[in-house]
């Protein structure tokens, strides 16, 4: 379920890739020009260069959401939404038995968005990084007026909640947790020994979970992934690149209820999610955020990349793909929503995360050869668990 695809440029990104708002159109009248933009992709590329930071105009937005209220307007029928729902990991094994994992890139992106996933010196870089800025950073906006990159920082997490070796939280021996048909006992589940684990839910064919396991040497790191389609998973293990001494790929679907993940709970440091939060119902997703929250360590951080509202993946639906508010079927029968920056801190914050970091990304792609121009509207969070206090 990795990923509501299109997933776009990014998949093919430069080896250094720079960190969104560092690239700018010097001329808006030359977009379509080779060296439009500070960061030109090569010519083979279908999308030749990006620009971050996009301002929208007030025009821009407004003609944004007549589209959607126009695309929404017939909704699919109730008895082929039951089937969407139900029939949600068919249409999800569908899709990679088709493309197998020829359709996305790895995103090495990830390392410059997300240092946590780096190696211990990339973290302790970013713990630097806090420590110089324990200040509050004020709101930032390109036009105060008008709608366009905004960015939040709150550094309210502990730097100890950085360091690469963490401990696991005390547990009475006797504790178990049931996973499956099995008990797994707090001390032994796969990748017990190991000192910093990671958890992608929505791993897809492992575009994520192969970069970090290639990056990130530390001998104490486990990566555990997980998606809901069987099909991606025996892709994933199936992976030459796949290590079962450092990781653990395994079915799950993430709104059952019924079935535990198979770590204790305050085990995990990272939990990724990738394009994947918004291709489940969205009345599920708060009691999904809430299951995964229970198993990160006190200062572990949840980490999100999805689709924001008016994306050009949202404007392109035709009436009659919408199941809900800013909820889309598309024609191999894969939903995905499309966040506002206050939903998803909703989502984070009622289940006891505290905001680190929650800003929209807009980006302008263009496409010399075809002369197109297409809006991204992206949304990154990073959410941590407070840390324990002492009397706790």
């Amino acid at each position: 379920m990795a990923g509501s695809y299109p997933e776009g440029a990014p998949a093919v990104l430069a080896d250094k890739r720079q960190q969104f708002g560092s690239r700018f159109l010097r001329d808006p009248a030359r977009v379509f020009h080779h060296n439009a933009c500070q960061d030109v992709r090569p010519l083979s590329c279908p999308f030749d260069f990006l620009r971050d930071n996009v301002e929208w105009s007030e025009e821009q937005a407004a003609a944004a959401e007549r589209k959607v209220q126009e695309n929404s307007i017939q909704r699919v029928c109730q008895e082929k939404q039951v089937d969407y729902e139900i029939n949600a990991h068919k249409y999800w094994n569908d899709f990679y038995k088709i493309h197998e994992n020829g359709f996305f890139k790895d995103r090495h992106w990830l390392f410059t968005e997300f240092p946590e996933l780096a190696p211990s010196q990339n973290q302790n870089h970013l713990k630097d990084w806090f420590l110089e800025n324990k200040s509050e950073v004020p709101e930032c906006r390109n036009n105060e007026d008008g709608p366009g990159l905004i960015m939040e920082e709150q550094h309210k997490c502990s730097s100890k909640s950085l360091e690469h070796k963490t401990q696991t939280l005390p547990v009475e021996e006797n504790v178990t947790q049931k996973i499956s048909d099995l008990e797994i006992c707090a001390d032994e589940f796969p990748g017990s020994s190991a000192t910093y684990r990671i958890l992608e839910v929505g791993c897809g064919v492992g575009n994520t979970v192969f970069p970090i396991l290639q990056t990130n040497n530390d001998p104490g790191l486990f990566v555990y992934c997980c998606d809901f389609s069987s099909t991606a998973i025996e892709l994933v293990q199936t992976n030459s690149e796949y290590d079962p001494s450092r990781c653990f790929a395994f079915v799950h679907d993430l709104c059952d209820e019924e079935k535990s993940y198979p770590v204790p709970k305050g085990s995990l440091d990272i939990i990724i999610l990738i394009f994947v939060l918004s291709a489940i119902v969205p009345d599920k997703m708060q009691k999904a955020i809430n299951r995964l929250s229970r198993l990160l360590k006190p200062g572990g951080m949840m980490l999100l990349r999805d689709y924001g509202r008016y994306d050009m993946a949202q404007l392109r639906f035709k009436k009659g793909q919408c199941l809900s508010g800013n909820f889309y079927v598309r024609g191999d029968g894969t939903r995905v929503y499309f966040f506002t920056q206050e939903e998803l801190d909703t989502l984070f914050t009622t289940a006891g995360l505290e905001k680190v970091q929650n800003l929209v990304d807009r980006r302008l792609q263009v496409n010399r050869g075809k002369q197109l121009t297409m809006y991204r509207v992206w949304i990154q969070c990073k959410y941590c668990k407070p840390l324990l206090s002492s009397t706790s």
